[in-house]
C-alpha cells in the first residue's frame, strides 16, 4: 500500500503547547472523557496558539475577516480520564492556500499521545465571501513568523 504524501509542513517553529486539567463535566459516568470534547480542546490549543502568536478570532475580527471551520479530524489513541492533566500542542501547518491548518497533539502526563487531529478554516470577507487569495493580514502575519520571504 502506498501511503500519501503530505501536501503541506508543519511549520514545528510555530508550535504551543497549552496545559489543562480535564474536569468532571467532560466526562462519562466511568471517568473517561466523552469523544466529543477533543474538539473543544483542539479549540484551547487554538485559542493558546492565537494569544502566543497575534492571531485570536478577535485579532482577526478587527481586520475584518471571519475563520469558520470547514474540516475537522480526530483520532483516539489512549482514554483520558478525570483530573488528568493533558498538554495540547498546537502547530500551524504551512500552506500557500486561503485557508488556515492547524494540526494538534493531545499528551497524557506520561507522555503518551492520547489524540491527535487537524482542523482546517476558510477566510469569509465582511460579506461572508469565501476568501480565494489569503488576506493581506494573514500574508503580513506569515511573513512577520517567517513562513513567507
Amino acid at each position: 500500500m502506498t501511503k500519501r504524501k503530505e501536501q503541506y509542513n508543519e511549520a514545528s517553529d510555530l508550535t504551543v503547547s497549552h496545559e489543562i486539567r480535564i474536569r468532571f463535566n467532560e466526562t462519562d459516568p466511568l471517568g473517561i472523557v466523552w469523544h466529543g470534547h477533543y474538539i473543544t480542546y483542539f479549540e484551547d490549543g487554538r485559542e493558546a496558539f492565537g494569544r502566543q502568536h497575534g492571531l485570536t478570532y478577535l485579532d482577526i475580527a478587527k481586520t475584518g475577516y471571519t475563520t469558520p471551520i470547514v474540516k475537522s479530524k480526530c483520532e483516539h489513541k489512549l482514554s483520558l480520564r478525570y483530573g488528568d492533566i493533558v498538554t495540547i500542542e498546537t502547530t500551524v501547518v504551512d500552506t500557500p492556500a486561503a485557508k488556515i491548518i492547524y494540526r494538534f497533539k493531545i499528551i497524557d502526563a506520561q507522555g503518551e499521545v492520547a489524540c491527535t487531529g487537524e482542523t482546517t478554516q476558510v477566510f469569509l470577507d465582511k460579506e461572508g465571501n469565501l476568501m480565494l487569495t489569503n488576506p493581506p493580514f494573514y500574508e503580513e502575519w506569515k511573513r512577520k513568523v517567517g513562513l513567507l520571504k
